[in-house]
């Protein structure tokens, strides 16, 4: 029989059936590729992949027109000529980390034995050398001598391969502009790292929600999960920033219909600037009264000793500038106030009383 592929070739295929302990491979050919499924178990004795997933495969033989595929070589049975094998098609092979010697581990391979340097030894995260005892791991073969018995193999090697593997796939499926959907990692004054798809998202603490964000922890908690917006991504340096408010209604849009210039209406203090004070009228939305506005103030005024923030503020609006995204305000007695005021006047001319009232008086020359 014709062999289509080279021993060791690395084919990219598509899972078409899995029945008992057998994965099927769409090759494009009359017959199907066959791989081991106990190659895809999990941690949790479940199998990690599923009808129509691609995976990445190497052609390992033919056997009566059965053409068999693998991930990696098991190493419990694997001879001298396995072993040059994988070392020549780079075929990633099993191996049992039997103990620490001098310069890293020595490693089990059926009945050979190899040296992986503490330096080869895991990827990202590195462990203390006792972690990586007794554990089978997955290995590149490095070097092979035959005759001098040598061979060095490297996990990290492996483990990057599958790395790359993974953001190739990654930057086919993550665009900037794509909703995803994360876990918070970590916390932090100026965002919180959330976890999308392996990698670590920045969300700055700007793109938390519409509004100023005071306290974070209050916003978020860790193994929170976040639905947010890709704002821009960089799979080469994994690096990706996200934005939950983004997806969240912006309040400037419809700024015109729910304020009117000349319109009075409830705030609270926001920010306190030595040019004026800053009242939140909504989550987002932030207008300004200058310092020339307010009542017993002038250019020398230390606003942070007369105004707090939270106080609470009868505001009209003066001026609303859409593209620069601004709010001109002034103070003004609420409408409650002014209620009050007109009641009492009222009541005061109904009212035949020659007793005279300095308050009403007043008021009415200010009216």
């Amino acid at each position: 029989m014709i062999n289509f592929f080279e021993e060791g070739q690395l084919v990219k295929t598509k899972i078409v059936a899995i029945y008992g302990d057998t994965i099927f491979l769409d090759l494009n050919l009359k017959s199907e590729g066959v791989l081991d499924s106990a190659e895809f178990i999990g941690p949790d004795g479940k199998l990690t992949v599923k009808e129509g997933d691609t995976i990445s495969a190497y052609f390992i033989s033919s056997d009566h027109g059965e053409m068999r595929f693998t991930t990696k070589l098991s190493g419990d049975k694997a001879n001298t000529a396995v072993l040059e094998k994988a070392f020549e098609t780079q075929i990633p092979i099993e191996g049992n980390v039997d103990k620490e010697i001098k310069g890293g581990f020595e490693i089990k391979i059926g009945e050979s034995r190899a040296f992986c340097p503490y330096s080869q030894m895991g990827y990202q995260q590195k462990e203390e050398p006792s972690y990586f005892i007794g554990r089978n791991l997955t290995f590149l073969i490095q070097e092979f001598d035959r005759e001098q018995h040598n061979i060095i193999v490297s996990n990290r090697a492996f483990l990057e391969s599958k790395e790359k593997e993974k953001l190739e796939k990654l930057k086919q499926k993550l665009k900037i502009g794509m909703t995803v959907k994360g876990t918070v990692t970590k916390l932090q004054s100026f965002g919180a790292f959330v976890e999308v798809q392996g990698i670590q998202a920045l969300l700055p603490i700007s793109e938390i929600k519409v509004g100023r964000v005071e306290d974070i922890e209050k916003e978020l908690k860790l193994g929170q999960e976040v639905e947010a917006e890709i704002l821009s991504i960089d799979l080469d340096h994994k690096r990706m920033s996200i934005s939950c408010k983004s997806l969240q209604d912006d309040p400037w849009d419809t700024v015109t219909k729910h304020y009117k210039v000349g319109g009075r209406y409830e705030g609270t203090v926001s920010k306190i600037a030595n040019f004026g004070l800053f009242v939140n009228l909504e989550p987002g939305m932030d207008g300004l009264i200058f310092i020339s506005k307010l009542p017993n103030t002038g250019e020398n005024t230390n606003l942070g000793k007369v105004y707090k923030k939270g106080d609470k503020m009868s505001v009209q609006i003066d001026e609303i500038d859409t593209k620069g995204r601004r709010i001109a305000l002034s103070p003004t007695k609420s409408i409650e106030e002014e209620d009050t005021i007109k009641k009492y006047m009222e009541n005061q001319d109904d009212i035949e009383n020659d007793t005279y009232n300095p308050f009403a008086e007043l008021l009415k020359k200010k009216k």
